[in-house]
Parts: structure tokens; C-alpha cells; sequence
């Protein structure tokens, strides 16, 4: 028994933000992003949207598609580095606005490598026998926690959530790989609220995002290549035998410097980048439903799904569809 997806679902804010429109309020410009990451534009939600409101609205999606009850589902992870609150987990909000009534719900907190990470502590449960059905999101709203004066950071990220519905059947994920280094999580770092009570006098703020690129591109480049041979060795696949690798959106040139170690062509590693930009643990979710709507993915198909970010961590996942 293993894991196998049945339905997908994305969604994104309506607000689009352009390369140009960023020009307008800190010194970059289209020519100065588009060519060092690949993104063109991305969205950015409304004052009234929240992570919890775009991971709903993914989930529904998703339980459409896969034609099952709300009350079937016995368990929804949320992957978010981004919630709206402390607390009730934006899980348990989503559990509310589906009608999941039957099913525990809990937030998984791993940064961009949050969805693979959520998806395969769910995969865990479903072939320990422990629960059958469960629903599986990634959702940002990162545009919360940027410095929009910094242009290293502002340019790179955008909002979004994608779920998928999961199934204890015979055929679905077939391998994975999860690794973690604490010692490098200085090298891209969102500080919590600052502690603040009577005893300190300090009023708790919120901190913002801070990242090394050159740091997480070295890490990326060379860590993820690993992570998806240690997973198609232990699974007796052959790397040209999957069909896309689809990785976390974060740098159209880490893509393609990850290719390249793999000797693979970019034909199997899609990209969505250039419309949303990097969305964190939604990214991967919602480039999975892209390709689910639009036909790309046939039953038997292999896919190799790959994230990584601030940890650092890193996971992937070889699944059948």
C-alpha cells in the first residue's frame, strides 16, 4: 500500500505585480530581474486575503477533482511559513471552511521545501494504516513578511496555495528523501516578533526576510541533484524514465543548473516562475495542477517532485501518477 494522488487544485491572488510595477518603488527593473531569475511578474494578495483564504480556496479545488466527501478526509497538513495567526493553524481554518469534520488538521512548518515535506508526513500515515484519506496543502502569502525596500528579497516572491487529495492505494509514491542542515539557517532567515511583555518594555515587531542568495544558490545546485539520485537509486528507476522533475519554483537558473548536473534536458523540468514568481511551499502544488488541468500527465507517468529553501532543508518525492 502507498500513496496516490487523486485530485489537484491551486489558487492566486488576482493582483498582478510586474517587474515594472516594482521599478516604481525601489531602484530594479525588468532588465535587472528578468535575466538573473526568470520572473516576469507575480501576485500578491489583497489586504482582506490570507494564506488560510487562498489554501481553502486550493483545497475545494482539489477535493472537486477527486470526487470524494469533505467527511472522508481523515487528515490535512498545511505547509506555511506564513500563517495568518499564531494560532488556530491555518490547517484547522481550512478544515473549517471544506467541512472536513472528520479529519485531525495541523501546520507543518519547512519553508519552500514545506509541500514535499507535508506530503510525505501524510504518506507516512496513510501506509502505517493509520488514516486512509488526507489532503495535502503549500501555502504563502510571503509578501506579508518581505522588506519592500530591500530589492534583493521584494522582486523574488509572491502569494499562492496549491493542495492535492491523497489516497491509500497500490500504486503512488514510490521513493523519497528528506534532509535538513540547522547549522546554514542563518543563510536565508525570517525573524518571528521581536519578544516584547511588561517585564522587557519592548513592543514585539514583526521582522522581515533576509537571504544570501549566492549561499542558496551553491546549497540548491548542488544538494538537490543529490537528494533526486539517493531517490531514483532506492527505488530501481532510471533518471531518464521520469517524466518532469517538478522543483520548487525559485530561480529559473537554478532549474537549469540542476539539469545540467543531471544531464537532462530543461523539456522535463516545466516552470511557472515567470508568472507567479517564487511562492514558496505552494510552488510546487500549484505547478503540479497546472500540469494536472492542462492534460500533461497520464496515468503511469513518473514524476520527481523537489523542494528546498531556508533549513536548510530539502526533500523529494518519486511518485506514479
Amino acid at each position: 500500500m502507498t500513496t496516490r494522488i487523486i485530485g489537484t487544485g491551486s489558487a492566486v491572488p488576482k493582483q498582478v505585480v510586474t517587474n515594472d510595477d516594482l521599478a516604481k518603488i525601489v531602484d530594479t527593473s525588468d532588465e535587472w530581474i528578468r535575466p538573473r531569475t526568470g520572473i516576469r511578474e507575480r501576485r500578491i494578495a489583497a489586504a482582506e486575503s490570507g494564506t488560510s483564504d487562498l489554501a481553502a480556496e486550493a483545497a475545494k479545488l482539489a477535493i472537486e477533482q477527486s470526487g470524494i466527501k469533505p467527511e472522508e478526509l481523515d487528515i490535512i497538513v498545511l505547509a506555511t511559513s506564513s500563517g495568518d495567526c499564531c494560532f488556530p493553524s491555518g490547517a484547522c481554518e481550512v478544515q473549517a471552511a471544506v467541512g472536513a469534520v472528520n479529519a485531525v488538521a495541523f501546520d507543518l512548518s519547512a519553508a519552500c521545501s514545506g509541500f514535499v515535506f507535508a506530503l510525505n508526513t501524510v504518506h507516512s500515515f496513510l501506509t502505517a494504516g493509520i488514516y486512509r484519506t488526507g489532503l495535502v496543502i503549500g501555502a504563502d502569502t510571503l509578501s506579508k513578511l518581505v522588506d519592500w525596500n530591500d530589492r534583493s528579497t521584494c522582486v523574488l516572491f509572491g502569494d499562492g496555495a496549491g493542495a492535492v487529495v491523497v489516497r491509500a492505494e497500490d500504486t503512488g509514491v514510490m521513493g523519497l528523501t528528506m534532509g535538513s542542515d540547522g547549522t546554514k539557517g542563518g543563510v536565508l532567515k525570517c525573524g518571528g516578533r521581536t519578544t516584547g511583555n511588561f517585564l522587557t518594555g519592548k513592543k514585539p515587531e514583526l521582522g522581515y526576510m533576509t537571504m544570501d542568495g549566492q549561499e542558496v544558490f551553491r546549497f540548491a545546485v548542488k544538494t538537490v541533484p543529490e537528494a533526486i539520485k539517493k531517490t531514483i537509486a532506492g527505488s530501481g528507476t532510471e533518471l531518464e524514465e521520469i517524466k518532469y522533475f517538478i522543483l520548487h519554483q525559485s530561480n529559473y537558473r537554478i532549474s537549469e543548473s540542476i539539469a545540467k548536473r543531471l544531464k537532462l534536458p530543461m523539456e522535463k523540468f516545466p516552470a511557472n516562475l515567470e508568472r507567479y514568481g517564487n511562492t514558496s511551499g505552494a510552488s510546487v502544488p500549484i505547478l503540479l495542477d497546472e500540469l494536472n488541468r492542462e492534460g500533461k500527465l497520464k496515468p503511469g507517468d513518473k514524476l520527481l517532485l523537489a523542494g528546498f529553501g531556508a533549513g536548510l532543508t530539502w526533500g523529494t518525492t518519486l511518485l506514479e501518477w
